[in-house]
Parts: C-alpha cells; sequence; structure tokens
C-alpha cells in the first residue's frame, strides 16, 4: 500500500524550476516585483527541492501576458493552489499590482483632481501613495470613494500560476476587501458606473483615513520585525505551533496544523494580518510542529545583522529566513532558523542558527 504525499513535498523537475523562473522574469518585466525581490525568487527557484518551495515563489502574481500557458509542472500547481485563496471572480487583493494597474488607478486620481473630488493636497497624497502601492488590493483602496468612469471587472483565475505583497496597512476593511475582491483598475473611459457605497460604510472611507493607514510594519528580518510578527502570531492563534514559517522583509507565510486535526494543514499569509491563504491540506503525522515561542527576536536579530560577514557574499543582504524543525542531513529533528544572505548577482550564503541565535553551521560563499 503506497504512502500518499502532500503535493508541496512532491520533488521538483529541472523544467518546473525553469517554468517558475520564466514566470518570475516576466512579472519583473510587468513592474509586479522590484529588482531586489525578483533576483531574490530567481535564486530560491533555482535552488528549490520541491513543488512547495515553487508554489510559495509564485503565490502571489498575476499572470503575466508574455507566459501564455505554460506546461503542466510547478508553475501549474503553484497556480491551482494560489487560485484556492481568492475567489472565482478573480485575483485575491494581496496579487501584485503591474505597472499597468498603477497607471490606470493613477488616471482615475488625475480625474477625480479635474472634476473636483479631490483637492490639489488630496491628489498629491493618493499620488505618492500610489507610488508605493504593491498589490491589487492596496490600489483598489486608493480609489475606493471616486466617482467616475470605472469598472471592477472580473478576471477569470488563469491555469497557470500568478506569487506576496508590500504593507497591507492600505487594506482598510474587510467590507471594501470583498468588493474589490480580483480588481484590476482599469482605465477612465471604460464606461462603466461606479458601484455607490452606502452611507458611512467602510466601503467610503474619508481623506482622513487614507492619511491614516500609512503605518510601516517592521522589517521582518530584524529584532524589532520578528517581536513584532511572533506577538501577532500568539494573538491570532492563541499558540506558537508551526510547521514552517517563511519570514521577508515585508510579509511572511506560515504552515500550521489544523488545530484538532493533525493530519491536515493549512496555509497563511502575513502582511501587517494574517489570511488563509490556502485550502485545507493532507499534513503527514509524522511532521514535527515547530515551537515559536522558543525564539529569541533580539539574539536571531544580531545572527541576521552578521550574517552578510559570516557568509562573505560581496554587497549582499538578509533577503529571508526560514524557521522549522530540520528534517534531514546533520541537523535533523532541531529547530532551526536559516538566514539567508545574497547579492544582485545571485550570490549567496546561508547563516542556521538555534531559536536563542546560537550558530550550527554556516555556508559561505566561496567566490
Amino acid at each position: 500500500m503506497s504512502t500518499a504525499v502532500p503535493a508541496d513535498s512532491i520533488r521538483a523537475r529541472d523544467i518546473d524550476r525553469a517554468e517558475t523562473s520564466t514566470l518570475l522574469d516576466a512579472a519583473y518585466a510587468e513592474g509586479q516585483l522590484e529588482a531586489g525581490e525578483y533576483h531574490d525568487r530567481v535564486a530560491q527557484a533555482r535552488s528549490a527541492k520541491t513543488l512547495g518551495e515553487l508554489r510559495r515563489l509564485v503565490a502571489d502574481l498575476q499572470t503575466p501576458a508574455a507566459t501564455g500557458r505554460l506546461s503542466p509542472g510547478a508553475a501549474h500547481e503553484s497556480r491551482s493552489a494560489a487560485s484556492r485563496a481568492g475567489t472565482k471572480a478573480g485575483y485575491p487583493p494581496r496579487t501584485r499590482a503591474r505597472d499597468a494597474d498603477r497607471a490606470n488607478a493613477g488616471a482615475l486620481i488625475d480625474a477625480g483632481r479635474q472634476d473636483g473630488q479631490l483637492t490639489e493636497e488630496e491628489h498629491r497624497v493618493l499620488t505618492e501613495l500610489l507610488g508605493s502601492a504593491r498589490t491589487l488590493g492596496e490600489l483598489a483602496d486608493l480609489v475606493a470613494d471616486l466617482q467616475g468612469s470605472r469598472r471592477v471587472p472580473t478576471r477569470p483565475v488563469p491555469a497557470v500560476p500568478p506569487v506576496s505583497g508590500r504593507n497591507p496597512a492600505l487594506l482598510l476593511a474587510a467590507g471594501l476587501v470583498a468588493a474589490f475582491v480580483g480588481f484590476a483598475v482599469t482605465s477612465p473611459d471604460s464606461g462603466s458606473p461606479v458601484p455607490e457605497a452606502a452611507p458611512g460604510s467602510a466601503a467610503a472611507p474619508g481623506r482622513d483615513d487614507i492619511a491614516a493607514v500609512v503605518i510601516e510594519t517592521p522589517d521582518l528580518l530584524t529584532s524589532a520585525g520578528l517581536a513584532h510578527f511572533l506577538a501577532e502570531y500568539r494573538e491570532k492563534f492563541g499558540d506558537m505551533a508551526a510547521d514552517s514559517v517563511y519570514l521577508y522583509p515585508e510579509f511572511a507565510t506560515i504552515d500550521r496544523a489544523v488545530p484538532g486535526a493533525t493530519n491536515r494543514e493549512v496555509g497563511y499569509d502575513y502582511r501587517g494580518g494574517f489570511t488563509q491563504s490556502d485550502d485545507i491540506t493532507t499534513r503527514r503525522t509524522d511532521t514535527q510542529a515547530m515551537d515559536l515561542g522558543l525564539l529569541d527576536p533580539a539574539a536571531i536579530g544580531t545572527a541576521a545583522a552578521n550574517a552578510v560577514e559570516a557568509t562573505r557574499v560581496p554587497g549582499g543582504a538578509v533577503s529571508m529566513m526560514i524557521v522549522a524543525i530540520e528534517s534531514s542531513g546533520d541537523l535533523a529533528g532541531r529547530p532551526v532558523v536559516r538566514i539567508y544572505v545574497q547579492n544582485e548577482f545571485d550570490e549567496s550564503g546561508t547563516v542556521y542558527v538555534d531559536p536563542v541565535g546560537a550558530i550550527l553551521d554556516i555556508s559561505i560563499f566561496e567566490g
């Protein structure tokens, strides 16, 4: 009798890694990714061992037009899993925005100034916020209370993978997110009427509200950011158990067991708040959960601050951290924090530390 292997644990092929890299290339060209995060994700795609690792790299992207329909493999698996986080109507709000989406939102803001909806100062503030908007949900929030000829189209979720975002503090309320799920801003002359918000509803924030939501979340790869994340994790879930946590400067992804069902696993994204990113899937019952309560944010932050020097990566910076129980190698069965360092040339190194920041191993760049 064969044992079922979770889809995320299936080994990746070279073609799966190539397909994911192709998608990242096209997404970068469309403005969905900034240079640093693009190089970071491409490097991770090249070294990915499983389809689950590849899926995490593309879970929040729109499918770039230039990719067409990729052949079956990691990319297909990634998108089919990612699409479950949204609705049949289209992309979820956390999906990365393209340059074209930002341009269309800018046109709506400009039109709002021209027809008297916005003062000059309000227009200036919104234009500045537009420049830092990274997701479709953030763009939707910026234009939510503007009249004009615009529409919120129903975008079919494509079969190939679209992958995660900026500061989610711009998401004003759950009702606004529901109203704009799958949002892709269109041009002001599209001809469809504006959906009207009920008076006083969260879908029609005032200008003061927009100014107030620009709240920076600490860099999660620092002591302060990690401490902030752990405090919110405990508040959200009431415990500190996790199968794995992937930490990036502005967001994190989490896999954890479903409470009361150790054979079921669910994924979450964290961007200033936690949202379920995957349907519940099968979990190996022998999976060892990590106790995040063991982590010493100050010590790990210090290790991260010293990681560039330790790995000898020229011009490098800490790009991500992975927190989990090691499943293989000399550190198998131990709780480990992997601190990844990378530069713009994809040269990299890794520092392995225990929950209190003690160095267990170092992978040094030997260029």
